[in-house]
């Protein structure tokens, strides 16, 4: 049985919803490394928070619209992981301990999207490429 809400697939809202959300919060960790916002000081585009910057802003902002979701999330994914190992891993086990939870919870969030796509709200949706 298909849950509705207002005639629309329950699955199909929260899934955007999942998207939107995501990008929208990736995009700020990008900005802080980029331009320097936020309250931490810009980093050397040339160098690895650098590009990571540029990955978490731009690959945030194309999630957040739905744009090439299923590469960008899968890029966006490794890119998470790379960076729980590189930051969190190395200092203890448990995320919690280590302060990666954010991390690790990214890394699986972009992984579902990158296999579940961006939606019917999307622009891969408004172009027929959202499943």
């Amino acid at each position: 049985m298909v849950r509705t809400f207002a005639g629309k697939d329950c699955n199909e809202i929260t899934l955007n919803a999942l998207r939107i959300m995501t990008g929208f919060l990736m995009m700020p960790h990008g900005a802080q490394k980029l331009f320097g916002a936020l309250g931490r000081e810009a980093v050397p585009l040339a160098s690895l928070p650098g590009v990571a910057g540029v990955l978490e802003f731009f690959g945030g902002l194309a999630i957040l619209l739905g744009f090439y979701t299923r590469p960008v999330a899968f890029v966006l994914s490794g890119l998470m992981a790379a960076a729980y190992w590189l930051a969190h891993g190395t200092k203890a086990f448990w995320p919690i301990l280590n302060q990666g939870e954010l991390a690790a919870l990214y890394c699986f969030v972009f992984l579902y999207l990158a296999a579940k796509g961006g939606g019917d709200w999307s622009i891969d949706g408004c172009m027929g490429k959202s499943g």
